[in-house]
């Protein structure tokens, strides 16, 4: 056998086991990444309702923004995460629960998620992959597992 083709043989199939590998760690490290961004935005969520707790504590009232409150965090999609204080919204304006429950009585704070839209409910499609803060503060997690 020619000495090239062998090696040309060698070079394809050592390309072949890289691509057969390759193919199955591009979707472990994708799935990896959105667990990260996942796990930062609960930690952010969870950072900023202490803040927004202290601030309630020393003014005894919670802040209308969070810029009022000093806190300018963008979720890790990029985008600033939601806030509304109870106190100045109506019921129509929360985030509800599959039984049409508002999440919190104090104040709503959440991540648009991945895909950047959001509806008020739950369990409707663009909400269930919001980062969510419900039962005052009791959940902190992705909005399909609350």
């Amino acid at each position: 056998m020619n000495p090239l083709r062998k090696n040309l043989r060698e070079v394809i199939a050592v390309l072949a086991a890289a691509l057969i590998a390759g193919s199955f760690a591009v979707p472990a490290f994708s799935g990896y990444l959105q667990r990260s961004r996942v796990a930062r935005a609960v930690s952010d969520i969870g950072t900023i309702s202490l803040k927004l707790h202290r601030w309630q504590r020393d003014t005894q009232i919670l802040p209308a923004s969070l810029a009022e409150a000093g806190i300018a965090l963008v979720d890790p999609w990029g985008r600033p995460y939601v806030y509304l204080r109870a106190a100045d919204a109506s019921r129509t304006q929360l985030r509800k629960d599959d039984e049409r429950v508002p999440l919190n009585t104090d104040f709503d704070l959440y991540s648009l998620g991945p895909d950047g839209m959001s509806a008020l409910a739950l369990p409707a499609a663009p909400s269930r992959d919001d980062v969510v803060r419900g039962a005052n503060g009791a959940y902190i997690g992705v909005a399909s597992n609350y």
